[in-house]
C-alpha cells in the first residue's frame, strides 16, 4: 500500500495557503534548500512520518466548510505517486487541490510521474522562493518570482496560463 511522508499533521482553517478556507497536506522533504526558507523542518528526507494514503483521504474529507486542499511542504513533488494517489480520490469528491513546489511548471510537465499530479491539481504555485525577491505584499506566494498558475488552463493550452481572476 502506498504511504505518504508528512512533515505534521494536516492543518485545517489556512486562510494563507490558497483561496477561501483550506486544509493544508504539509509533505516531507525538500531539496531546494531555499535561503530565508520558513519550513526548514520538512527538509530532511527521512523526518516526519509516513501515513496511509487513505487515512489522510478520510482525514481530508471529514472537515466541513473547507473551500479545498493545498499540498505544501517540504515539496510535494518529491512524493508525486503518493500526492497523485491522494488528488486522484480528493479531485472525484469535487475537491478543489491547490499545489506549491520550488519546481517549475516546465520541469513538472518533462516528469511522467509529476504530469499525472498535475492532472488533479486547480492551481500550481511554483518557482523557489527567493529571498531577494520576497515581499509581504503578494497574495500566496513568497517571492515575486513564483507564478499562480491555472493547471487545467496550462495544459490544455499547452503552456503557462496565469490563474486569473486573484481575490
Amino acid at each position: 500500500m502506498v504511504k505518504i511522508r508528512l512533515a505534521s499533521q494536516i492543518t485545517t482553517d489556512s486562510v494563507v495557503d490558497g483561496k477561501g478556507l483550506r486544509t493544508v497536506i504539509w509533505c516531507q522533504g525538500c531539496t531546494h534548500h531555499c535561503q530565508g526558507c520558513h519550513n526548514l523542518d520538512t527538509q530532511d528526507l527521512k523526518g516526519g512520518f509516513e501515513q496511509e494514503i487513505d487515512d489522510v483521504v478520510q482525514t481530508v474529507l471529514a472537515v466541513k466548510l473547507q473551500s479545498g486542499v493545498t499540498f505544501s511542504g517540504g515539496e510535494p513533488m518529491l512524493q508525486p505517486v503518493a500526492c497523485t494517489a491522494i488528488a486522484e480520490q480528493l479531485k472525484s469528491k469535487g475537491v478543489n487541490i491547490w499545489c506549491y513546489t520550488g519546481f517549475t511548471f516546465e520541469e513538472l510537465i518533462k516528469r511522467p510521474d509529476c504530469l499525472e499530479f498535475l492532472q488533479y491539481i486547480d492551481v500550481l504555485i511554483d518557482g523557489k522562493f527567493e529571498l531577494a525577491l520576497k515581499s509581504y505584499d503578494l497574495l500566496f506566494k513568497g517571492s515575486a518570482n513564483q507564478r499562480i498558475i491555472d493547471v487545467p488552463e496550462s495544459l490544455k493550452e499547452k503552456k503557462v496560463v496565469l490563474y486569473e481572476p486573484l481575490p
